[in-house]
């Protein structure tokens, strides 16, 4: 019976004999180098550090050396961006008051030295010309006609002259038969009457002359054109020529017209009224304001270089042309006055001009108001410090 049993027990639930264990084997050629790669990396930025390290050591001399030497030769370019294009810029105006008649040029256009800009209606300028004409012409008739005056004025002296000398003869004549009793005391009272009214008109034709004279300017054959009311009437017509010239205005200069639309035909314009702007292209110029403490080694005359940050890659010659003799606070409206203690020494800035070079016209224009940066080379490295 209990055989029976054990047999009808499945085989599986049989305790089955321990199987051996797996004898362990060498990794792979590839998980060993990965493992050896990893030790390895943990030893190697260790003395890649150090020698990184050692090395900046030794450069560090070196380095100094280069700074010390690019110290002591360098410094003689004297660097500011504190600068700016200037040109010559002119408010276009006249001196006469008028209507504006005609505008010539459009805005931003490039005008020519001489070019008609615009003009003034020229009627009332023409009438008063026409008028100061007239006066000259008459003007040149009086003076003849006080020449011929004078000149009668002199022949009216000659005949009264012979009738004084004949009152004197008279008179003379008359005392001798008066002494023998001639001739009655009445008949010489009347001749001595004579000869003195005579002699008084002698006088006033005289007079009269020598004022006329003076008219003439102390001369009788005067020239018309340099009597000084001709003068004086021909500069009345030269300056009513000169206001109705004026009224064509030109350009003094070549250049480019700005702010043209603020005037039209039809606008009235006062005398000296600036109708709009010319600005010189053909002659500009850098203004800089440079530190007092760069200025050291800067002299007129030095090489200059200059680019504009509109043309980043372009690069313009000029040379330092002057140095203003102030600080550009001296003119300031209201100056910095130290009259307390309580004062902060601050860097002053002093004007300095440089002309540029325009020659080459492979460059850009530039524009007055431009932003520049400008190096002076001074020539003057710093060399050695002083430390006494």
């Amino acid at each position: 019976m209990a055989e029976a049993l054990r047999k009808s027990v499945p085989h599986e639930t049989a305790e089955a004999p321990e199987a051996p264990r797996p004898i362990p084997l060498a990794p792979p050629a590839d998980k060993r180098s990965r493992q050896e790669t990893e030790a390895g990396e943990k030893v190697r930025p260790f003395k890649r550090g150090k020698l990184i390290r050692w090395g900046l050591f030794a450069l560090l001399p070196v380095a100094l050396l280069i700074v010390g030497y690019w110290y002591v030769t360098g410094g003689w370019i004297m660097s500011t961006d504190d600068a700016y294009v200037e040109a010559e810029k002119v408010g276009v105006s006249t001196d006469v008051a008028g209507i504006v008649k005609d505008v010539d040029v459009s805005e931003n256009e490039h005008v020519k030295a001489g070019q008609v800009l615009y003009r003034l209606d020229p009627q009332q300028f023409q009438i008063a010309l026409d008028n100061a004409n007239a006066n000259l012409a008459q003007t040149a008739l009086m003076i003849d006609s006080m020449k011929q005056d004078y000149q009668r004025m002199l022949s009216d002296i000659a005949a009264q002259e012979a009738v004084v000398k004949f009152d004197h003869t008279t008179f003379d004549s008359d005392t001798m038969l008066l002494r023998s009793h001639t001739i009655s005391q009445a008949a010489f009272l009347q001749v001595q009457a004579m000869l003195g009214n005579d002699e008084n008109k002698l006088e006033s034709l005289r007079h009269q002359a020598q004022v006329q004279l003076a008219k003439l300017s102390g001369s009788a054959d005067v020239k018309i054109t340099e009597h000084p009311q001709y003068r004086e009437a021909k500069a009345k017509v030269d300056e009513a020529q000169r206001q109705l010239n004026d009224t064509v205005v030109k350009a003094p200069f070549a250049g480019i017209v700005t702010n043209v639309p603020s005037i039209a035909p039809g606008k009235y314009l006062a005398a000296s009224t600036t109708a709009f702007f010319l600005v010189d292209t053909d002659h500009v110029w850098i203004e800089a304001q440079p530190k007092e403490t760069e200025l050291t080694y800067v002299h007129p005359g030095q090489p200059v270089t200059v680019t504009v940050d509109t043309y980043p890659d372009r690069e313009w010659r000029g040379t330092v042309e002057s140095l203003s003799p102030a600080a550009a606070q001296e003119f300031s409206l209201l100056p910095a006055q130290n009259t307390s203690g309580n004062w902060v020494k601050v860097v002053q800035r002093v004007p300095m001009r440089v002309r540029i070079e325009t020659s080459d016209k492979s460059l850009p224009p530039l524009a007055a108001g431009m932003s520049v940066e400008i190096n002076v080379d001074t020539g003057h490295p710093r060399g050695f410090p002083h430390f006494w």
